[in-house]
């Protein structure tokens, strides 16, 4: 995975030494994170975020079924880090962004057709497919862009 996608770590989020491996993957510590899962994941990149860190908030999938809002049992220190590395959150809404939709499409083609961005899509078959497929998603049963083939491709 690392040599074909072009990492240079990769690590396994449901690894129970998650933060050991993430330490040794990044040992200069971490200038941005892109949060889009939260939990386990989050609670082993926060240690390792260096001063003037930046955290953009695209998601929060692990927190998706909580029944209730609840802070970490870390919350206060977690404050207290943000404070003295001046870390910087912000949440992050793609529809924010609807203006420069153009621009992407246009330089992520760009990058996709000269190899710069690689990507990976595990396709599954037909629309009663549909429900399995999402499950799969949230279990992290899948690698990469998950899609539901519901006919024949037009290329």
């Amino acid at each position: 995975m690392v040599k074909e996608l072009g990492f240079d770590a990769c690590i396994d989020h449901r690894d129970a030494d998650l933060g050991a491996k993430l330490k040794d993957a990044c040992p200069g510590g971490i200038d941005v994170y892109f949060e889009n899962v939260g939990g386990a994941v989050f609670e082993a990149v926060f240690p390792l975020l260096n001063p003037f860190a930046r955290v953009p908030v695209c998601g929060l999938i692990a927190h998706y079924n909580d029944t209730e809002a609840k802070p970490p049992k870390w919350a206060a220190s977690m404050m207290r880090a943000t404070l003295t590395k001046r870390l910087t959150f912000r949440g992050f809404i793609v529809s924010d962004f609807a203006s420069r939709h153009g621009d992407f499409l246009r330089d992520m083609s760009t990058w996709v057709r000269d190899g710069k961005v690689k990507y990976k899509e595990f396709v599954t078959e037909g629309l009663d497919s549909a429900p399995g497929a999402f499950m799969g998603l949230l279990k992290g049963a899948n690698f990469g862009k998950q899609l539901v083939r519901v006919g024949p491709d037009k290329a």
